[in-house]
């Protein structure tokens, strides 16, 4: 009996023994795989990081080529052109990056990476050969606008030239029509009587109550300008209250000189020949002359021409 009972007790320690040896054997094994299990969720963490990193790298990435293609766009227009391709690709981009974004709330796998990225990098190839053309466009612009700058000052000049040329001919064409001016030399003043007898008189005074009939006559003089050919010669007898005799019936008629309309008494229509011919006006007036200066004056060509006095008592 003595000896059964310290057996009994030896058993029982080694089973405790035993026991504890396997609960520690079980919770080395539970630490572990929690220890495993912790690892891989920072495993899982670290993937989830890179993954949510190159996404916003990615997105950043888009982002930036969606700028460089709307400057393009932008340069185009300002130079007068439009690309509809361009505005075809700003429209893609903009669908890519719509669906990167989506990516932030689902999983962006390793293929789908490679996708964009590959779409990224044919993008950024398209940009570079874009940008090349966009530079040789505003070169171009550039080299055209010299051009037309240069054809507008050469324009101005030229308008410039025509301006004085043509001025400077107007000048001429006043000078010439100035120089061709005739001369009505030598005025003479003959009274005719109702016998028709004619009386001159060096200080042109005359009575007045034996006028019928007023003659003029004058010698235009040579002048070498002037270009032969029909003429009209028109002649005002201006009366002392400063009005010119007036009568439709005996041919008197309008004319404009310097910007105003002038009456004429009488007119003739002569063939000038440059050979200082005589001209002749026979005035009648019909009823009883006035006393006093009388002025006669005779135009042509828009020119006074000459100019003379007499006197009626």
């Amino acid at each position: 009996m003595a000896t059964e009972a310290p057996e009994k007790d030896s058993n029982r320690k080694l089973l405790v023994v035993g026991l504890i040896i396997v609960l520690l054997s079980i919770n080395g094994i539970l630490i572990y795989m929690q220890q495993q299990k912790t690892q891989e969720n920072e495993q899982q963490q670290e993937i989830i990081k890179v993954k949510n990193t190159e996404l916003e790298n990615q997105i950043k990435v888009y982002e930036a080529l969606k700028a460089d293609f709307e400057r393009q766009s932008n340069d185009l227009k300002a130079m007068g052109l439009t690309n509809d391709s361009l505005e075809v690709r700003i429209s893609a981009i903009n669908a890519d990056l719509a669906q990167l974004r989506s990516f932030r709330n689902s999983s962006f796998t390793i293929a789908d990476q490679r996708r964009f990225q590959e779409r990224a990098q044919n993008l950024e190839q398209a940009l570079k050969r874009k940008d090349e053309e966009v530079a040789k466009l505003t070169e171009d612009n550039e080299e055209l606008f010299t051009e037309v700058k240069t054809l507008k000052t050469t324009q101005n000049k030229l308008s410039d030239s025509i301006t004085r040329i043509s001025t400077t001919n107007q000048e001429l064409e006043s000078k010439v029509a100035l120089a061709s001016k005739l001369e009505a030399q030598n005025i003479t003043v003959t009274i005719v009587n109702n016998r028709g007898k004619e009386k001159e008189d060096e200080d042109q005074e005359f009575k007045a109550k034996r006028v019928d009939k007023i003659k003029f006559t004058f010698r235009l003089g040579k002048n070498e300008v002037a270009a032969k050919g029909n003429k009209e010669i028109m002649m005002r007898l201006i009366e002392p209250d400063g009005a010119a005799l007036y009568n439709l019936a005996t041919g008197s008629g309008t004319f404009e000189f310097e910007g105003r309309e002038q009456f004429y008494t009488a007119k003739r229509d002569i063939v000038f020949d440059n050979s200082q011919q005589l001209v002749t006006f026979l005035y009648s007036k019909g009823s009883p002359y006035k006393t006093g200066k009388h002025i006669v004056e005779i135009y042509s060509g828009g020119y006074l021409i000459g100019t003379q006095t007499f006197t009626l008592e």
